[in-house]
């Protein structure tokens, strides 16, 4: 096995006794464990016992002479997946090692399913037939069938993660796990860990051992949102994948290898992050070797009634011929800025529905800011004519206090609407509090 596994693509580590194994299985954690049943100081029951504690994901192979009921149940016992006699082939436990291979496969695609059920992922329909997104979905059409990486950028909401479903539902790798995580959503001494996995123990408060989302993703996609947001010691390890395809679990020493592609999206200039050293230039060389620019809901207005009518079908089942919105409805999201721009036509649109007991949709059903506000062309011409006096400074604050406004308050949501982190929002609020008190 020392010899012939390696040449049929396993890696394999070789322990002379229990305690050396369970030594072994505290560094790394393994795919498949072999083990005899008398051994010296931990027999086989107690080696597997052992992995089973430390990552309940491995799987087992008892390979023993002495093969009798009690020790075969007893290994059932402790969730083996096969009981083997000597003398045995090598061809056998090869037929072993596959079927291992091809339940671990299904677990991560299990995984993977489970995870796009519960963020209720919809089609990678992508709706709209502005010139912006006829170039978007002809980007998407090149780009899809090949490995390389993807940064896709646009602002907060304008469906960043529609194109990355999109790229991946036409890729090659379609049949295979898709997984998105939003970097800015973790605290940093969380996101290795959600990542890479972790050893049991690896940490305070790593009670089990845990997978991580490149091992989820393997053999498909990952999506990397906000990728704007991952501190400097983590572009280093994402730099590292980027460039050989290895990873290392939190706690342990050694690495392997994942299929996996990557791709990226953010709302922010990494361009400009580069120059001012908050991002690396290595890996914006690496992210970004297509772009694909999503333009705002605001400079694609004809995009909205269609828009509109397809999102309205995501809450209630309509007829095709019904007329969802009345005249005037449809005016007043045709006029509506959209700040918060996909996103944001979401839930006005489900608030909507919500309050639409027969269609059609009449302004009254719409959120007050659509109603109320100015259109669009004579509020832009008011801001332009407003500001030509101003500083930088004082638009950007006024732009602040106008997100501020419309969400109540609300710092999150505000900072969400503006394309800003939070703490972005935090600290120009804390210079303009700085500036009040130095008056």
């Amino acid at each position: 096995m020392r010899l012939e596994l390696p040449r049929m693509g396993h890696e394999v580590t070789v322990c002379p006794d229990g305690l050396t194994a369970a030594a072994a299985l505290e560094r790394n954690t393994y795919d498949c464990i072999l083990v005899d049943l008398d051994m010296p100081g931990l027999n086989g029951i107690e080696v597997i016992a052992r992995a089973k504690q430390l990552a309940p994901e491995t799987e087992a192979v008892v390979l023993t002479g002495k093969s009798s009921m009690e020790t075969a149940v007893a290994a059932l016992r402790q969730g083996t997946f096969d009981y083997l006699t000597k003398p045995c082939k090598l061809v056998e436990i090869q037929a072993v090692l596959k079927r291992v291979a091809e339940r671990r496969e299904l677990t991560r695609k299990y995984r993977a399913l489970k995870r796009r059920l519960e963020r209720l992922e919809g089609t990678s329909e992508l709706v709209g037939d502005s010139p912006g997104m006829d170039k978007v979905r002809a980007i998407i059409s090149k780009v899809a069938p090949t490995n390389s990486t993807v940064l896709i950028l646009g602002e907060t909401g304008t469906g960043k993660e529609l194109v990355a479903r999109a790229l991946h539902d036409q890729s090659l790798r379609a049949e295979m796990p898709f997984v998105a995580i939003n970097c800015g959503a973790l605290p940093e001494n969380l996101i290795e860990s959600e990542l890479f996995g972790h050893r049991k123990g690896a940490f305070t408060g790593a009670d089990e051992h845990r997978v991580g989302l490149f091992e989820v993703a393997n053999g498909g996609t990952l999506f990397l949102d906000e990728i704007g947001e991952l501190a400097k010691a983590m572009q280093a390890k994402l730099l590292r994948f980027l460039e050989s395809g290895e990873i290392r679990r939190v706690g342990e020493n050694d690495s392997f290898t994942c299929d996996v592609r990557v791709l990226c999206a953010t709302h922010r200039h990494l361009e400009e992050m580069v120059g001012e050293g908050e991002f690396r230039e290595d890996l914006w060389f690496r992210v970004n070797t297509f772009e694909i620019p999503l333009p705002p809901l605001r400079e694609r207005p004809d995009d909205i009634p269609r828009l509109a009518r397809h999102l309205a079908g995501r809450f209630r089942k309509v007829p095709p011929d019904a007329d969802i919105f009345a005249k005037d409805a449809l005016a007043a999201l045709s006029e509506h800025d959209w700040p918060g721009n996909v996103r944001e036509l979401v839930n006005v649109i489900e608030h909507a529905m919500i309050l639409c007991d027969d269609l059609p949709i009449t302004p009254e059903h719409l959120p007050s800011r659509l109603t109320l506000r100015r259109p669009r062309s004579i509020a832009g011409a008011v801001r332009v004519a407003d500001h030509s006096t101003k500083s930088l400074r004082e638009i950007e604050m006024d732009a602040i206090f106008e997100a501020l406004e419309r969400c109540g308050g609300n710092k999150p949501k505000a900072a969400e609407q503006l394309g800003v982190s939070l703490k972005t929002l935090y600290n120009k609020l804390n210079q303009v509090s700085g500036l009040e008190k130095s008056a």
